[in-house]
């Protein structure tokens, strides 16, 4: 081990101020462990399209929650991964925690190199992100009352990212869980179209779900200056993986942590009682 035998594990967290990694890093130091901050403006830059700043974040690092940006469907993501696996075991870190994706065949391929790598190694293969309703991309559809997606009737099984923060830093600090594959979902399969209707609800706002062509979605992120990298994600997402392959439920958060996912309901009441998606009227003079 890096540090002290008798400390807790130091752990570099990439994507720290991501969806997941500000979670993780959160609970990590709540937890009293010492956590750095993967991330470009961190004290000690991490990039990961500039492999020199690999090599000072991994200093002295123990553990690492490897969430890849922009995802590990994008092109050349494998490359990224196996470079930064033999970085990371070159400077000492002995347990990996990857971050991956269903149905993404890319991704299988990046689990499969992370495993290979000569380290400790968990992989947290998750469903769609509920947050992505409040934290990505389309927390702006919300906002306008309208969500225009393609491929809306199809169930995808949304995953808490508080879910998925408990289950990454049960494998980085408890010992049972190296080796291990866990795939989380929520407890149930609902449409997008559905999702943006629970939404509506619980936030007594008319917001509509709009069924749209794959040509539109991508020209209408384009119009919300999403960026770039994301939108082509996103458009793979949709096209490609939401075909129904995700749609089934597991038991991955009840084998990591021994307790049920959190509902997608559950997720909903809490964004809308934070005033997330309230929208300020603006008063006519």
């Amino acid at each position: 081990m890096n540090s002290n035998d008798s400390a807790q594990p130091c752990i570099l967290v990439t994507g720290g101020t991501g969806k997941t990694g500000s979670r993780v890093a959160a609970r990590l130091a709540a937890s009293g462990h010492e956590v750095r901050i993967g991330s470009r403006s961190a004290e000690i830059p991490f990039d990961w399209t500039d492999r020199s700043t690999w090599g000072p974040a991994l200093t002295d690092m123990d553990a690492v929650y490897l969430a890849y940006q922009p995802d590990l469907a994008a092109p050349g993501a494998p490359d990224v991964i196996r470079a930064f696996g033999a970085a990371a075991k070159a400077a000492g870190v002995r347990k990996l925690v990857l971050l991956s994706g269903r149905g993404e065949p890319e991704a299988l391929e990046c689990e499969r190199i992370v495993r290979e790598s000569g380290l400790a190694w968990t992989v947290v293969r998750c469903a769609f992100f509920a947050q992505n309703f409040s934290e990505g991309a389309f927390a702006d559809y919300i906002l306008s009352g309208a969500v225009a997606l393609p491929n809306g009737d199809v169930p995808e099984p949304f995953v808490h990212a508080d879910d998925i923060a408990d289950v990454v830093v049960a494998a980085l600090t408890e010992s049972g869980h190296d080796g291990a594959v866990y795939e989380l979902t929520g407890p149930r399969a609902l449409s997008f179209a559905e999702a943006t209707a629970e939404i509506a609800k619980a936030t007594g706002r008319d917001i509509q779900f709009v069924p749209i062509t794959r040509t539109d979605f991508v020209a209408g992120l384009t119009e919300y200056q999403v960026p770039a990298d994301e939108i082509s994600l996103l458009d793979y997402l949709f096209g490609t993986l939401l075909d129904g392959r995700n749609s089934a439920t597991t038991d991955g958060v009840r084998r990591a942590l021994g307790r049920e996912a959190r509902d997608f309901s559950e997720y909903v009441a809490e964004t809308a009682a934070a005033g997330v998606w309230a929208v300020t009227e603006v008063p006519v003079h």
